[in-house]
């Protein structure tokens, strides 16, 4: 003790004594004790580094485990599965249902059925519009309502049968719209004929099934009581029957009539009947002109 308190005293007369003196690079001698308290750490630390070391290597085994469990889940997953699929294909043995004696004794439910009406009133029928009607009630043959026409209903003479009968005068009932009188018109057969059998056979090509307006809206003949032009149009019977249809061929004015006239006609003629008024009204020049003419060129 007596030396290190000697060796601390020259050491601090020196730094009086020259000050310069760099403490940094001053070494001091250090005592056993000191050296031993330095290896008791050098102990420690490698202690520590030991204990630390098993610690790292079960981090690493407990890491390497994960990582091969997760890599044998889906194995796992897929052999689940496997065995699922072959619980779900796997056929069940058929076993049949035995029923208690009391049971298999009661017998089957009876299920009543109400009775089936029978249906009351006519049978419908589908009209077809080119054939002639089926009511029963309403017979083809009707009175002649005029010397060119015959008891069948919308059907007129031949021009042979009527040259035969010596008759060529048409004649019918019109009114003038203006001075409302009405009086009786006279149409000469083969001059009226020639006229519109011409028009039809010169432009039925280009009609294309349908009425021009011409017929359509036709120009009436002028009245010889008041001269007003334009006026004089027909009386059309409120019986269909009664239909003068030659007059109304010959005068050019079958396109007064209305669509539930023309229709008539075409029905018991056996044209077809449905469409616009135009289509109709044509069939209906046609078929009378064909009737006059039976070998004329008024075929569809």
């Amino acid at each position: 003790m007596n030396n290190n308190l000697d060796e601390n005293q020259d050491l601090t007369r020196k730094r009086k004594s020259n000050p310069t003196v760099d403490l940094n690079t001053t070494q001091i001698p250090m005592h056993s004790d000191d050296v031993s308290q330095d290896n008791n750490n050098t102990n420690n630390v490698v202690l520590t580094l030991s204990l630390d070391i098993p610690n790292a290597t079960r981090h690493r085994r407990l890491s390497t485990q994960t990582h091969s469990h997760s890599h044998s889940l889906p194995s796992e997953t897929q052999a689940d599965q496997i065995s699922l699929h072959s619980l779900l294909t796997q056929q069940v043995p058929y076993t049949s249902l035995h029923l208690s004696p009391a049971l298999s004794s009661v017998p089957p439910a009876v299920v009543e059925t109400a009775p089936s009406v029978p249906r009351t009133g006519p049978t419908r029928v589908r009209k077809n519009p080119t054939q002639a009607p089926r009511d029963g009630s309403k017979s083809q043959n009707i009175p002649q309502p005029y010397p060119w026409a015959t008891t069948k209903r919308a059907t007129v003479h031949s021009l042979n049968y009527l040259d035969s009968k010596q008759i060529t005068i048409i004649s019918g009932e019109v009114q003038c719209k203006r001075c409302e009188r009405q009086f009786q018109m006279d149409l000469d057969l083969h001059e009226k004929f020639i006229e519109i059998g011409s028009f039809m056979a010169k432009n039925k090509s280009t009609m294309h099934d349908r009425a021009p307006a011409t017929l359509m809206n036709p120009v009436l003949p002028t009245c010889k009581y008041c001269n007003q032009e334009n006026s004089v149009k027909p009386v059309i019977s409120e019986k269909k029957k009664t239909i003068n249809w030659l007059f109304l061929l010959l005068g050019q004015m079958l396109g007064c009539c209305t669509l539930e006239q023309l229709k008539y006609f075409c029905k018991h003629t056996k044209n077809h009947r449905t469409g616009a008024k135009d289509r109709v009204l044509y069939l209906t020049y046609l078929a009378i002109c064909k009737q006059l003419d039976p070998n004329g060129p008024f075929d569809r």
